[in-house]
């Protein structure tokens, strides 16, 4: 009856794909509509009617190669359930030398099919995660925050995929969603941010995250390294962001419920008429039902709620994204990396200067110059300066020139106990970072005094292996050996002293010798 079922399945399957072709949707619309992989649809649709029966009569015809080891499967999962289909292939290949040639789909399949048709759940020997309510947070520390996507009904007869930001006050649950059509970006996600600090009229002292790739670059022994935008974001905003283990949700599982919440009730449905009547629509939603209805977790509405937090929350540190209707002046880029405003020289980071039509944005409010790239993201802030004439510094803006580049990389080469690898380091630095070499250089003089050569030696060696070329991932790797060799010196420790000399003396002792009379005498 299973195996009738699934062939009508498949024969509704072809007809309904057809159907979809002809009006027009693509293979990945077709997929989407009615629940199938694309490769599935694509061989579909090369196949005619009279071909798709033909294959769906040899399925059905086709004998079951693996039924002779039915039974076997089955008690093998029914006394270890948690064993893998890749693990039961390789138990089959290993007690029957006759197992037929089948691919490992196969196997899975047929392993898949015993454990529903006997209710064998993989996990059952798993011992359930222990967890423990925790007390709720102050007003004002922590937030979550969280992407999901969603393919949301058209006016037409596809779907539109669309992107979306999460964040949520612990505390309160007061949410906040952003949407739009396009792939998050670190630029992207700043502006997200921006919204809805806007929007809970404050900003967190902590938001926790999981590791995207909007956010960081890498991971590397428990320690994030942080996009170049986001961390400017982060400075400049003065928030500390907490990462998530990978594929460890429930972490935060109070935005993870509000992806889900988004996607059920606001997204469902709903028919895409535009970014900005979407972003509108999930304000209203936001007010109406996400934060306008008592949270079942806390019994509470979390717009109330919301009205003693943001009391607690900080102050937003001036916007670092500009609201997408002001139009500002441009100001030409100079070659010392500084434009000119009111008589004044005002300067710029490092390299921001590329070329003659380098251009920045201006903004003066209250005495404060802000100076902005094209893509309208915060470079920088500077005092008014009310005199003529002058250079407004910032020092961040500013390198050690005392000494030059080559002197520098002889210097910090001679601080290196191998000097041949130590040289092949900073050229493949120079060489994947030339504009940053000083600033790498100048960081890595300063804190090679702090480690032993043993344990210079180690980290150099292992970024040359998995070529990294940054001097503060450096720096990790190099403290991250040191706390090893710390632990091992304590364990170390604990062994007790053992008396060599004595110990040897006692393997020289010649035992004595009884005469056989005494043992006569005993018999």
């Amino acid at each position: 009856m299973k195996a009738i079922n699934k062939r009508s399945k498949k024969v509704f399957m072809w007809y309904k794909v057809k159907e979809l072709q002809s009006k027009g949707l693509n293979k990945t619309q077709i997929g989407l509509e009615v629940g199938i992989h694309r490769k599935t649809v694509r061989k579909y649709l090369t196949m005619s009617e009279d071909e798709f029966h033909s294959w769906i009569e040899q399925i059905k015809n086709q004998p079951k190669k693996l039924n002779m080891y039915y039974d076997y499967v089955r008690q093998l999962l029914e006394s270890h359930p948690y064993l893998s289909a890749a693990q039961i292939e390789d138990r089959l290949k290993e007690e029957f030398t006759e197992l037929p040639m089948v691919h490992s789909k196969t196997v899975f399949n047929f392993v898949e099919n015993i454990r529903l048709q006997h209710g064998i759940n993989k996990h059952a020997s798993k011992l359930p995660r222990q967890y423990e309510k925790l007390a709720e947070p102050d007003y004002g520390i922590y937030a979550q925050a969280d992407f999901g996507e969603y393919h949301m009904l058209t006016q037409g007869s596809g779907r539109k995929k669309v992107y979306f930001f999460c964040m949520v006050l612990c505390r309160s649950r007061q949410k906040f969603v952003y949407l739009q059509t396009i792939p998050f970006t670190s630029a992207s996600t700043v502006q997200a941010h921006e919204q809805a600090f806007r929007y809970f009229e404050g900003q967190p002292q902590k938001i926790i995250y999981d590791q995207d790739r909007v956010l960081i670059t890498d991971e590397n022994l428990g320690d994030v390294l942080l996009t170049q935008e986001f961390m400017s974001y982060v400075q400049q905003m003065d928030f500390t962001p907490i990462f998530c283990r990978k594929s460890d949700p429930e972490s935060k599982g109070k935005v993870e419920n509000v992806v889900k919440y988004v996607k059920n009730n606001f997204l469902r449905g709903r028919i895409y008429l535009g970014d900005d009547e979407l972003n509108q629509s999930a304000i209203g939603w936001l007010t109406r039902t996400a934060n306008g209805k008592e949270h079942a977790g806390i019994k509470k509405v979390p717009a109330i709620e919301w009205e003693q937090e943001r009391t607690l929350l900080r102050p937003v540190k001036g916007s670092c994204i500009l609201q997408a209707q002001e139009s500002l002046p441009r100001y030409k880029v100079r070659k010392d990396n500084t434009i000119s405003y009111k008589s004044n020289f005002y300067t710029l980071p490092l390299g921001t200067y590329k070329d003659q039509n380098t251009w920045v944005l201006l903004k003066e409010d209250h005495g404060v110059v802000r100076l902005y790239d094209i893509n309208q993201y915060l470079l920088t802030t500077h005092p008014l300066c009310y005199h003529r004439g002058m250079t407004v510094r910032n020092a961040d803006h500013l390198r050690d020139k005392s000494q030059s580049l080559s002197q520098l990389k002889e210097s910090t080469l001679q601080m290196l106990p191998d000097k041949e690898k130590g040289s092949i380091y900073i050229d493949l630095i120079e060489k994947d970072k030339p504009r940053y070499l000083r600033d790498n250089l100048l960081t890595l003089k300063k804190h090679l005094p702090e480690y032993d050569p043993d344990i210079i030696l180690q980290a150099l060696d292992f970024c040359l292996e998995n070529h990294v070329y940054n001097t503060f991932r450096f720096l990790e790797i190099a403290k991250y050996y040191l706390q090893e060799q710390i632990q091992k010196t304590k364990a170390m420790a604990i062994i007790p002293e053992v008396n060599i000399k004595q110990e040897s003396d006692a393997f020289n002792i010649i035992p004595g010798t009884s005469k056989i009379s005494t043992y006569e005498s005993i018999l």
